[in-house]
């Protein structure tokens, strides 16, 4: 780069470092219009969306717009975290976004690369996560192969790729800069159904130099809450409500940012509260309306209100296979009131009355004309009966997080059972404040299960696209970010090893955080689901026993500590690994076999294997 060039680069970054794009650049000569090359744009495009986080693998695909971000992240302008895995960054970024409510980007080539950053970018599009990936591709001139492009004689196929992940632009020309941004941001910060969104960079309109006109580059979309006008449809959910004895209110993802609105809508009218695993926390645990997790794995409260309730409330939920038992998690429900501001989801159920919107604004609406003649009183035996259910699934928790260790063929000795032992580190993270992200696998189901959450926000689980790996790299969310919330990754061997990059990354950027390793030495999520179709396992061990605590002291910086047998082993191992200041991990031996006192169950149906036949029978049957 020519030093008039960085030059000039550099005094915007300055710039840009202690003011706004438009307080910054707006007042420039030519009325606010900037000659740049297409890589400085787009980084000053994404900075008047609140963009000043870059996750970035560079690579040949990246190196203009490396440059650029070089001297803004020198500058102060934005923050650049280099990583060792697309997935694990794209991770990171993802929970960056989720836990912070900032935009990050991500940065990486078309290839491998590209791929697997896609891959990564699951767990954003089913969680509602907004976040940018912009990949750099192949070149628009057509001189020949690029290098990691499919081999093939088609234009633009990882364009055509990223727009089947989600919604995707390829900046083929730089004056297409502003039409790109638009669409971004109608995406990233979409109100209801937020979601990953791909720019894809041509290696060679990066280093191009563009007129923009830094007025009209689109700011972070900000849409007003909406709600329906007063209408037939309003007077219908509010009969709904008055008249329907045993209804149930399903609380989904998207009713975290809600969740005061719930509450109040549950107190209303007296209905017992059934959450998705990514819902935790929209009821206070021990309300008495909390009927805890429902859906294929669930809960013994839970499954009991979904399968006995005659009405649905449904709100934010996108009624995934697992929440509604593939369909057949409601087989007395007869009629559906939906929440929600996705049209697609809105209209799942059939006999629905469909509300959509902003979920505050709707229920605030709602409650509004329903006043105070909510039919409550019709539902108390209703309440009364759920409440007794809660009170045999409190006791039967409470039997399975309290199990003495047992025997294990594995570890030829008494082990804690993973119930016991994630409630143990779950009390831990919540006595000291810490947020709990779960992996996907054995150690998640239980997860859920078992968290005692009041507020939407201590715990956050991947269960969209359960992608394994996740929990690790999301501790890499909260790099270099001021008073970050301490974070502690509940994961299961198997997916540790899916992404193991944290033990490096954190010590790069200074993470404190812990991962609590569950190791059992199988999926034995799988393993489970195994024995109960086919009454045998299958490939879903190993017999290769790894230190994980020398694994991790292995890296300078790394606090290993061996979490015992015992949960006073255990308490005192969290305690000593809470104290590092730093990435610790703890290796917690646990118990795998058919002792039923090591798992806390399954309350519902799953269109798989064996039982797809009955399932399918019973969704035909189903009045929703």
């Amino acid at each position: 780069m020519p030093e008039e060039t960085e030059k000039q680069i550099r005094k915007r970054a300055i710039r840009l470092a202690v003011k706004s794009v438009d307080e910054a650049l707006g007042g420039d000569a030519d009325d606010g219009i900037e000659d740049l090359t297409l890589s400085e744009a787009l980084v000053i495009g994404l900075m008047k969306q609140g963009v000043r986080r870059y996750y970035a693998i560079f690579g040949h695909g990246s190196t203009d717009l490396g440059e650029v971000l070089r001297i803004y992240h020198e500058q102060g302008a934005v923050e650049v975290i280099n990583c060792r895995n697309e997935v694990e960054m794209a991770h990171a970024a993802t929970a960056h976004a989720w836990v912070y409510g900032e935009t990050p980007a991500v940065i990486t080539s078309i290839g491998p690369g590209g791929l697997q950053a896609m891959a990564g970018s699951l767990a954003a599009a089913s969680n509602g996560v907004g976040l940018y990936h912009i990949y750099g591709d192949e070149t628009t001139q057509g001189e020949g192969y690029n290098m990691q492009q499919v081999p093939k004689p088609e234009q633009g196929v990882f364009g055509k790729v990223t727009a089947l992940m989600g919604q995707s632009y390829t900046l083929h020309t730089p004056g297409a800069l502003r039409e790109c941004l638009r669409r971004g941001t109608s995406c990233v910060h979409h109100p209801y159904k937020a979601g990953p969104f791909f720019i894809m960079l041509p290696i060679n309109t990066q280093p191009q130099r563009t007129k923009v006109n830094i007025a009209t580059l689109p700011a972070r979309q900000a849409l007003p809450p909406m709600a329906p006008a007063r209408s037939d449809d309003l007077r219908a959910a509010v009969d709904f409500i008055r008249n329907r004895k045993r209804i149930v209110i399903k609380a989904g993802g998207g009713t975290r940012a809600h969740y005061k609105a719930v509450r109040a809508l549950a107190c209303r009218i007296g209905a017992p509260v059934v959450l998705s695993p990514g819902s935790t926390g929209v009821m206070m645990d021990a309300h008495a309306q909390n009927m805890h997790v429902g859906g294929s794995k669930g809960s013994i409260s839970g499954n009991y209100a979904m399968q006995n309730a005659d009405a649905l409330i449904v709100i934010g939920s996108r009624a995934v296979c697992q929440a509604d038992c593939s369909g057949v998690g409601y087989p007395n429900v007869e009629a559906v009131l939906n929440i929600n501001g996705d049209f697609d989801d809105l209209t799942h159920y059939a006999n629905t009355v469909g509300l959509p919107g902003d979920i505050t604004a709707v229920i605030d609406l709602l409650l509004a004309e329903l006043g105070e003649d909510s039919g409550i009183g019709m539902r108390k035996e209703w309440g009364r009966d759920c409440a007794a259910k809660k009170d045999e699934w409190t006791a039967f928790k409470a039997k399975r997080i309290h199990a003495a260790p047992i025997e294990d063929e594995v570890w030829q000795r008494p082990v804690l059972t993973q119930p016991a032992a994630i409630h143990t580190v779950a009390t831990f993270a919540n006595e000291t404040g810490a947020i709990k992200f779960f992996d996907a696998g054995d150690v998640q189901a239980n997860g859920f299960q078992i968290v005692e959450d009041d507020q939407p926000g201590q715990t956050y689980t991947e269960t969209g696209a359960s992608f394994m790996g996740f929990s690790g790299s999301a501790l890499l969310g909260g790099a270099g970010v001021r008073d970050a919330k301490y974070g502690i990754a509940f994961t299961g061997d198997g997916s540790f090893m899916m992404n193991p990059q944290i033990l490096i990354d954190a010590v790069e950027h200074g993470v404190r955080g812990m991962v609590a390793l569950f190791d059992n030495r199988r999926m034995a999520a799988i393993t489970g689901l195994q024995y109960d179709q086919y009454g045998r396992e299958f490939k879903t061990n190993d017999s290769v026993a790894v230190d994980y605590a020398a694994m991790a002291a292995s890296v300078m910086g790394v606090k290993a500590v061996f979490g015992g047998h015992s949960r006073e082993d255990l308490e005192a191992a969290l305690a000593e690994a809470h104290a590092h200041d730093g990435l610790s991990l703890v290796h917690i031996p646990v118990y795998s076999g058919r002792d039923p006192i090591a798992g806390m169950g399954a309350y519902g149906s799953w269109n798989v294997g064996n039982w797809v036949e009955d399932v399918q029978g019973e969704y035909l049957k189903a009045k929703i």
